[in-house]
C-alpha cells in the first residue's frame, strides 16, 4: 500500500512539475508581449511586464522550495538547493525574470527527467501491457470474466485463442500450444496436453485451453520478471551513490565560488550569475537516467538485469567461469542410440517416449523429438502428463503408462530393475519404463555452442581475462571433450553445488570473477561469484542467485552484455563529468561579469539537455553491440 501511494504522490509530483514548466512559459510569453505593449508602465511600482514572472516565481517557488528543504533537513545538501538559493536572491534582486528562468529550469528540469526515465523504462512499460486486464473463469461449465487479481489457486482459467495466459499453472482441458518465446527465449510453439505446465505471459495457439491455476497472479513467472526490472529500477549501484556524493560536494562548492564572487566584487547580481549557471547539476540527472537506458536495453535483447551493479562489476572481471551443460553446450543434446530390453522394439519405444516427451520443457525432449522426426515417427496423443523435479516425466501414451527416469531414481524406487540397465554412459542417458518394466535406455551426447570458442578465444584479448575455466557436474570425460573443443584447459569435473562454491569462493578472492550457469543447481555458485550470469530459460527467475539473466541461451548476448555495461559507464561519466566542466566554464564567465542571471539560466537549460540527451545514447543503440568474429 506504502509502495502504490509513492507512486501516486510520484505521478502527481511529475504533473505539478510540467504545469510549473508551462506557467513559467507562458509567463516569459506575456512578458515579451506586454513589453511591446506597454514597455513602461508601472503597477504599484512594479513594472507592468514583471506581474506573471512575479505571480510565477511565488506559487511555483513554494513548493518546489519545500521539497528543497526537506531535503536538507535529512542532510541531503544537493545541487538543487543552491535554486532556492539562487530563486530568493532573484526575488530579493528583483531579476524576476531570472527566477522565473530558475523555476523553469527546476521544473522543466524534473519533466524532462521523467520523460528520459520513461523513454528509458519502454520496456518495463511493454512488460506491463502485454498482460490482459481479465480472466475466464470456469465454474460448472459456466466461463465468467473476473479482474486478474480475482484468480485464486485451483481456480479453472479459459485462455481462449491467440490470447496472452494470465497465471501459471497446467494444462486441465485441451490440447493445443504456446510460444513461449517472451519468457523462455525458445522460439517455437511448445505443445500442451492436459498436464503439460503453462506459464503466465505466454502466448496461446489457435485452440482454446482450460488451465488449472497453481499460483496467485502475483507470484507467476510473469509477475516475478516484472518485479525483478522494477526492484533493478529501484537499486542504487556505487556509481550512482558516486553521482550523489559528488553532488553533494559540488553544491557548497558552488556556493563558496558564488559566496567569494559577492564579497570580492560586491555585485550581488554575479553572486545569482554564478549560482544560476551550476543549479541543477547534471550529474543528478544523468546517471540514473543512463543506468534505466541500460537495464532497458538489455532487457529488449533478452537479458534481464536483476542486480544494477553488475554493470559496474562486470567490466572488472578477469576470471570467467563456466559451467557446462546450457551455457558451453546448447543443452539440448543429440540421440546417439537407444538399448532396448529383451523383447522391445526401439521404434515402438522411440514413439511412444517422443509422444511424450513433447510436453516436456526438459533438454533432452528435443533430441527425442528430433530423432523421432528423422526415423520418421507419427507421435501418439498423450494424457495425464506430469513432469515432478527428481521424478522424471510421467503420461499415458496408447493406454500405456510411459515413465521417463534416470538411473539413480530407478535405483530408489525399483531396485530390482538395476541388474537390467547397460554399463553406465560417458554422456548423457536416461532409462524408460513402461508399465513399471524396463523397457530401455537411451544414450545421448550435448552438442558444444557454434559461438562457444570464438566467444572464449576473444575474453581475453580483447576483455582482458586473465582465467577462463569450467566447472562442471558433468563426468570427467564428458568436461575434458567440451574443454579441448573449446580451447579451455583448467576444468573441474562430477563437482557437487558445495565443491561448485568453494571452487568460485576460493578464485573470487584472488580476482573479481564472472560465473556463467543454469541458474538451477548453480544458485550458490552464482551468488559467491562477483557477477553471476544465469541462463534461465527453465527456471524460475526469482530463484536464481544470479544478477543478470540471459532468456535468449547464447553467448553472443553475455558478450553484448560486456558492452552494455562498458558503454554504460563510459556515457554516465561522459554525461557527469562533461556537464560539470561546463557548468564551471559557466561559472567562470559569471563569476568574471560575461554572463548575466537570464544568459546563465538558459546556458544551464542547454547543458542539461545535452547531458539528458547523451545519457540516453545507449536506449537508441539498435544495431549489435559486441566485438566476437
Amino acid at each position: 500500500m506504502k509502495k502504490s501511494k509513492s507512486i501516486i504522490s510520484e505521478r502527481n509530483l511529475n504533473k505539478q512539475s510540467l504545469i510549473l514548466a508551462i506557467a513559467a512559459i507562458v509567463s516569459m510569453a506575456f512578458y515579451v508581449v506586454l513589453g511591446l505593449l506597454w514597455p513602461e508602465y508601472k503597477f504599484y511600482g512594479i513594472d507592468l511586464r514583471d506581474i506573471p514572472l512575479v505571480f510565477v516565481s511565488i506559487i511555483g517557488g513554494l513548493p518546489l522550495g519545500l521539497q528543497v528543504v526537506r531535503k536538507i533537513l535529512k542532510g541531503d545538501l544537493g545541487a538543487d538547493s543552491l535554486a532556492v538559493i539562487a530563486l530568493i536572491t532573484a526575488i530579493v534582486l528583483k531579476e524576476y525574470l531570472a527566477a522565473t528562468l530558475i523555476i523553469l529550469m527546476m521544473a522543466g528540469g524534473q519533466a524532462l527527467e521523467e520523460m528520459a526515465a520513461r523513454k528509458a523504462s519502454a520496456v518495463l512499460t511493454a512488460l506491463a501491457s502485454r498482460m490482459p486486464s481479465i480472466a475466464h473463469r470456469k465454474a460448472e461449465d459456466v466461463i465468467t470474466d473476473i479482474k486478474i487479481s480475482e484468480i485464486a489457486c485451483d481456480d479453472l482459467i479459459v485462455v481462449f485463442p491467440h490470447e496472452t495466459c494470465p497465471v501459471d499453472g497446467t494444462v486441465f482441458e485441451g490440447h493445443g500450444s504456446m510460444n513461449e518465446a517472451y519468457l523462455t527465449g525458445e522460439p517455437y510453439q511448445v505443445s500442451k496436453a492436459p498436464g503439460a505446465t503453462v506459464l503466465s505471459g505466454a502466448i496461446n495457439g489457435e485452440a482454446a485451453l482450460t488451465i488449472k491455476t497453481e499460483a496467485l497472479p502475483k507470484d507467476s513467472r510473469y509477475a516475478q520478471i516484472m518485479k525483478v526490472m522494477e526492484d533493478a529500477e529501484q537499486k542504487r549501484p556505487n556509481l550512482r551513490r558516486l553521482g550523489d556524493q559528488i553532488g553533494a560536494i559540488f553544491a557548497p562548492v558552488a556556493l563558496l565560488c558564488a559566496g567569494l564572487v559577492w564579497y570580492f566584487t560586491g555585485d550581488a547580481t554575479r553572486f545569482l550569475s554564478v549560482l544560476v549557471i551550476a543549479t541543477p547539476c547534471p550529474l543528478l540527472i544523468a546517471i540514473p537516467i543512463t543506468l534505466i537506458s541500460a537495464i532497458s536495453i538489455a532487457a529488449r535483447r533478452g537479458i534481464i538485469i536483476k542486480d544494477p551493479t553488475v554493470l559496474e562489476r562486470l567490466p572488472t572481471c578477469r576470471t570467467a567461469i563456466f559451467d557446462k551443460t546450457g551455457t558451453l553446450t546448447y543443452g539440448q543434446p543429440e540421440l546417439v542410440e537407444i538399448i532396448v530390453a529383451k523383447g522391445m522394439d526401439s521404434d515402438t519405444v522411440l514413439q511412444q517416449v517422443a509422444s511424450l516427451e513433447r510436453y516436456s520443457k526438459h533438454p533432452l525432449a528435443t533430441a527425442i523429438l528430433n530423432a523421432a522426426k528423422q526415423s520418421p515417427l507419427s507421435l501418439l496423443q498423450a494424457d495425464k502428463v506430469s513432469e515432478k523435479p527428481g521424478k522424471g516425466l510421467f503420461g499415458i501414451v496408447n493406454k500405456s503408462s510411459i515413465l521417463v527416469t534416470h538411473r539413480k531414481s530407478i535405483a530408489k524406487e525399483f531396485p530390482e530393475m538395476l541388474s537390467m540397465l547397460p554399463p553406465v554412459y560417458s554422456g548423457l542417458e536416461f532409462s524408460v519404463l513402461i508399465n513399471d518394466k524396463y523397457a530401455a535406455t537411451f544414450h545421448l551426447r550435448d552438442k558444444p555452442r557454434s559461438e562457444g570458442k570464438r566467444f572464449i578465444s576473444h575474453l581475453a584479448p580483447l576483455h582482458h581475462f586473465s582465467k577462463i575455466m569450467i566447472v562442471s557436474g558433468g563426468r570427467e570425460s564428458e568436461v575434458t571433450y567440451l574443454a579441448n573443443i573449446m580451447g579451455i584447459k583448467e576444468t573441474y569435473a562430477s563437482q557437487s553445488p558445495e565443491q561448485k562454491l568453494a571452487i568460485v569462493r576460493a578464485q573470487t578472492k584472488k580476482s573479481p570473477t564472472i560465473y556463467m550457469g543454469d541458474g538451477i543447481n548453480d544458485a550458490p555458485a552464482l551468488a559467491a561469484a562477483t557477477v553471476g550470469i544465469a541462463f534461465g530459460g527453465v527456471s524460475s527467475i526469482t530463484s536464481e542467485a544470479a544478477g543478470a539473466v540471459i532468456l535468449d541461451n547464447t553467448l553472443e548476448k553475455v558478450d553484448e552484455l560486456l558492452h552494455i555495461s562498458i558503454a554504460m559507464r563510459k556515457i554516465a561519466l561522459q554525461s557527469a563529468i562533461g556537464g560539470m566542466v561546463l557548468s564551471f566554464v559557466g561559472m567562470g564567465f559569471a563569476a568574471s561579469g560575461h554572463l548575466s542571471p537570464v544568459v546563465g539560466a538558459l546556458l544551464q537549460e542547454v547543458i542539461d539537455g545535452i547531458a539528458i540527451l547523451n545519457a540516453l545514447r545507449l536506449i537508441w543503440q539498435t544495431g549489435k553491440m559486441g566485438d566476437m568474429k
